[in-house]
């Protein structure tokens, strides 16, 4: 079940927290993702460096496959790599959506 979060908050915490809330985040919305069909890979992957990078491709694998709008991982990724900061906005937007 995908829980619905506001969008601000989830930036609040992000703030006030130096980015741990992000990471947290992160693996909440997978696990998420996972119930609803998604394969993402365990969350511990994401704090290992250039091991994250996968996990990360993975995850906007999942996230084409839920939301259903695309299936252009690829385009997911690179915005992630370019404009990471408006990437948990454009998820969060989409998994409310989907809740």
């Amino acid at each position: 079940m995908v829980k619905h979060r506001n969008i601000f908050l989830v930036y609040l915490f992000m703030f006030i927290t130096f980015g741990l809330y992000g990471i947290y985040w992160m693996v909440s919305t997978k696990n998420e993702m996972n119930s609803l069909g998604a394969t993402i890979p365990t969350g511990w992957l994401l704090i290992i460096p250039i091991v994250n990078i996968y996990w990360i491709y993975k995850y906007y694998e999942g996230f084409a496959t839920v939301v259903k709008k695309d299936n252009n991982t690829i385009l997911w990724f690179v915005l992630h790599i370019l404009v990471g900061i408006v990437m948990p906005a454009i998820v969060q937007l989409e998994l409310n959506k989907v809740a």
